[in-house]
């Protein structure tokens, strides 16, 4: 559900199909993110979720599994 609601997320803030969005996907690299479509999407996640993510979760993350797994973890 969560990876669900992400791609949901992600194809609204980045315009790109859900359909090529997987866990494995580079956020930059594959779905050609910058760096404020990043934080954009971290935002929408933190809206859409009711908790905030400090820099140091969100430093380093580069793929949409990883970014799954960060949301996991802040709603258990």
């Amino acid at each position: 559900m969560v990876f669900e609601n992400l791609k949901k997320i992600i194809s609204e803030q980045l315009e790109v199909d859900q359909s090529i969005i997987s866990e494995t996907s580079s956020i930059t690299g594959d779905l050609g993110a910058d760096s404020l479509d990043v934080v954009e999407m971290l935002m929408a996640v933190e809206e859409k979720y009711g908790f905030e993510l400090d820099n140091d979760e969100a430093i380093g993350i580069k793929t949409v599994g990883e970014v799954v797994r960060l949301i996991e973890k802040k709603l258990n």
